[in-house]
């Protein structure tokens, strides 16, 4: 799914705001401490409530493994100037409903409402078509989470429906919104100037995504 350059863990974007870089287990706490709030932890599909450290440590692990095989891209979210203190995650990987490559995101809630999310989600998007080659990335959001819909859509993400979504972490199925951007989509949005690296902080939003 992903080329070679971002398969080290030298590999990092900057934005106008943030360093996105691979995560490291001193980033376990952090984890902890922000994914581990039940408001973020509710609206993902796999970050369970309560979070443990043990947990954080093996999500670490197998982090820099898949994205060392190129099977997904997930970063932590870092504000420019302090590399070391994550706020947030940004990832691309299968989705475990059909495989196809799946944005997913959270951050922590003293972060939220800032437009962190869209930031960091549009470098990885810009990442992911200008690196690779797929032609198509999806996303989904809980229907009771409308700040994550507003960030799909200020990234370009249109919208494909609702329906059931097997949430693992939250033991069954919930009603989910559906999103797709296709290549196509994301080069006239560049074109246009609607997407990029540096934008403007976004109204306050729930700056959560169930796919991470």
């Amino acid at each position: 799914m992903f080329p070679d350059l971002t398969r080290d863990d030298v590999f990092r974007l900057e934005t106008r705001r943030l360093w996105l870089r691979w995560p490291r287990l001193a980033d376990a706490q952090a984890i902890v401490r922000f994914a581990g709030e039940k408001a973020v932890a509710e609206m993902t599909a796999r970050i369970p409530h309560p979070y443990i450290p043990e947990m954080a440590e093996r999500f670490v692990f197998q982090a820099r493994q898949s994205n060392a095989d190129g099977r997904s891209l997930q970063l932590a979210i870092t504000p420019k100037g302090k590399p070391n203190s994550l706020i947030g995650l940004v990832g691309i990987g299968p989705s475990p409903e059909d495989g196809k490559p799946s944005l997913g995101y959270w951050l922590g809630i003293p972060f939220w409402g800032q437009g962190y999310a869209t930031e960091a989600a549009r470098a990885l998007i810009d990442a992911f078509f200008a690196y690779g080659h797929e032609d198509e990335l999806t996303a989904s959001a809980r229907v009771i989470n409308p700040g994550s819909r507003r960030v799909l859509e200020k990234c370009g993400f249109a919208y494909q429906g609702s329906g059931l979504a097997e949430l693992q972490a939250r033991g069954g199925f919930y009603p989910a919104d559906h999103f797709r951007l296709d290549r196509r989509a994301w080069e006239s949005l560049k074109s246009w100037g609607h997407t990029g690296l540096v934008r403007e902080p976004a109204e306050a939003e729930a700056e959560l995504s169930f796919a991470c």
